[in-house]
């Protein structure tokens, strides 16, 4: 028998608390619902849930915080924000800070569920450190992506990056020279069902940029005015 996803809900709104619980569980989910992001890192110290569902503001805590010390830490704990309806800032934060989507307030519990199935499908299908299928090593500049053991080194030295970050790089270094427009990058590194938020995207090469690139510098992650992002491994190029 398969295991039951156990959803966490860390909202200050009882009522959306409520609202969440019942209908995730008619879902089939385990439920667990916190009304600070307090109590749920104080439970984070005895229980692993396969996703959080995280509002942005909350009472004596920010969801945000809460997120970015997850990932400080190195937990790749799926993360899916709740912002406020035209809080884009809230949305752009939250990525850059590690959550894996977002979903605006208002919503309809379906949709909820349905970003929640996508993201655990996504981490199943490919979780943290597992290896893509058919990898190859890529080389560029001084650095080497290993997409069988999806890992970024520089010399001897192995760089921390999330797993929303590796599927980004990985869908620019096996596609270079050619420009690639948000969508198409969300397609390769996401999957279907994934936030369609092409800031999304933004984000994710802003921070492999600050990983990879030099200060002010894009070198490797290029923009291309009007259609997306082009990755150019640089002259001496290599794979094997």
């Amino acid at each position: 028998m398969s295991k039951v996803p156990l959803i966490w809900v860390v909202d200050d709104d009882a009522t959306i608390r409520k609202l969440l619980d019942e209908y995730l569980s008619g879902q089939g989910f385990n439920v667990r619902s916190y009304a600070s992001a307090t109590e749920a890192e104080r439970w984070l110290q005895r229980i692993r849930p396969d996703l959080i569902v995280l509002d942005v503001m909350l009472k004596g805590g920010n969801g945000i915080d809460l997120c970015r010390r997850l990932r400080d830490m190195k937990d790749d704990i799926p993360i899916i924000m709740l912002t406020a309806r035209g809080e884009s800032v809230d949305k752009i934060e939250g990525f850059e800070a590690g959550a894996d989507d977002y979903v605006t307030k208002p919503f309809e519990p379906r949709e909820l569920t349905m970003r929640i199935q996508a993201v655990l499908r996504r981490r199943k299908a490919m979780p943290v450190g597992s290896p893509l299928p058919g990898g190859k090593v890529v080389h560029f500049g001084d650095y080497k992506l290993d997409l069988s053991n999806r890992t970024l080194r520089t010399g001897d030295r192995m760089i921390e990056i999330t797993g929303a970050e590796f599927a980004v790089l990985a869908a620019l270094a096996t596609h270079p020279h050619q420009p690639m427009s948000r969508e198409r990058l969300r397609e390769l590194s996401q999957g279907p069902g994934a936030s369609s938020d092409e800031r999304n995207i933004d984000v994710q090469v802003y921070r492999l940029r600050k990983l990879i690139e030099p200060p002010g510098a894009s070198i490797h992650i290029q923009t291309v005015w009007g259609v997306g992002y082009v990755f150019v491994p640089e002259r001496d190029e290599r794979t094997s």
